[in-house]
């Protein structure tokens, strides 16, 4: 009967840290450097819900580094056409975070980016449901990096079905019938 305790044990822990327990979401681990073919073409996109973490890990080296020197950039998020243009110009730029410690003695320098619809923090971004926000990287003057470009994509859109409110109608309304099934296939 010793297994009857760990078995609870475990139990618990499993639900403390399960997504019904509330506020906790997945964590997406992505690698900002020129060594991701992705970010150098511009195709990547990952999808992420509310309440999910978009872990960005800044690129680190243990000893010299690169023979071209270490990559280090400032992070941006860009409109659209910003995106494209790989340019942090534009009322729609704003910079979020610096990748300027390659060799930090601790590991990797790490940005949570928590996707949210309400933040508490003056600096944190809300995010919508059904939308999708850019991320550019510019080099730092002197780093041999190169712009890098990621789309995530807000999963997902809110419905507007049951947003209306259906009034009864009176028995006998010749257009009583028609109300209905104009609501039809509605959502």
């Amino acid at each position: 009967m010793r297994l009857l305790p760990l078995l609870r044990t475990v139990l618990w822990v499993a639900l403390l840290g399960s997504p019904l327990q509330g506020g906790s979401g997945l964590r997406h681990d992505f690698y900002w450097n020129s060594s991701n073919p992705r970010l150098l073409r511009g195709d990547a996109v990952v999808e992420l819900g509310l309440n999910d973490y978009l872990d960005i890990f800044c690129p680190h080296y243990e000893g010299p580094g690169p023979p071209k020197g270490p990559e280090t950039f400032a992070l941006y998020m860009v409109d659209w056409s910003g995106y494209e243009a790989c340019q942090a110009q534009g009322a729609g730029a704003f910079k979020r975070w610096e990748c300027s410690l390659p060799f930090a003695p601790f590991g990797p320098v790490k940005f949570s980016e928590k996707i949210q619809r309400f933040t508490p923090f003056s600096l944190g971004f809300e995010f919508l449901p059904g939308e999708t926000y850019y991320y550019i990287s510019v080099p730092t003057p002197g780093s041999p990096g190169q712009c890098l470009r990621l789309q995530v994509s807000v999963c997902c859109k809110e419905s507007t079905c049951g947003s209306f409110t259906l009034k009864p109608v009176v028995l006998g309304q010749q257009n009583s019938v028609s109300r209905v099934k104009a609501l039809d296939g509605f959502c």
